[in-house]
C-alpha cells in the first residue's frame, strides 16, 4: 500500500467552514477568523502579537492536523505574529500539535460555565471541561 502524499491547498472561508461543521468533533466553524487563525479568544492573550488556532479539522488522513498546524504556525510569522496558541480539551492527546513540534504550557480547570455578570453569554458547549494551553515552536 503506497501512502497518502498529504499537501496544503486555499479554500474560500465557506468551504472551511463547511468542512469544519462536516469534520470537527465538538466545535461549530469559528465567527471570525485572520488567515485560518483567529484572535486569541481569551482576551488577556489578545495583545497584537498572538493569534490563536480555534479550529482544525480533517477527514482522518494520518498526520493532517499536525500538516495544519505546522501551516498555521508559518503562515502567522509570516503575517508578523510573534506567537500562536491553541487550546485542547480533556480527553484529547495532543498528539498532533507534538508531531507538529507544539509545547504544552498550561492547564486550566473546568469551568462551571462562561457566563459572568460582566460578559453574559449562553453554554459552549464545552463547560465542566479541563482545557490545556499550547504554543508553537
Amino acid at each position: 500500500m503506497s501512502a497518502v502524499r498529504l499537501h496544503l491547498v486555499p479554500v474560500r472561508s465557506r468551504e472551511a467552514k463547511d468542512f469544519v461543521r462536516a469534520w470537527h468533533r465538538h466545535q461549530p466553524p469559528p465567527a471570525g477568523q485572520i488567515f485560518a487563525v483567529g484572535r486569541p479568544v481569551a482576551r488577556h492573550l489578545d495583545d497584537g502579537a498572538t493569534v490563536e488556532v480555534t479550529r482544525t479539522a480533517s477527514d482522518g488522513a494520518r498526520n493532517a492536523n499536525s500538516l495544519l498546524y505546522g501551516a498555521s504556525w508559518r503562515a502567522a510569522k509570516a503575517l508578523g505574529y510573534r506567537r500562536l496558541i491553541t487550546f485542547t480539551q480533556e480527553g484529547e492527546s495532543g498528539a498532533s500539535l507534538r508531531g507538529a513540534g507544539w509545547h504544552l504550557i498550561a492547564s486550566r480547570p473546568p469551568r462551571a460555565g462562561w457566563h459572568t455578570p460582566s460578559r453574559p453569554r449562553a453554554g459552549h458547549g464545552n463547560d465542566r471541561v479541563a482545557r490545556f494551553l499550547w504554543q508553537a515552536p
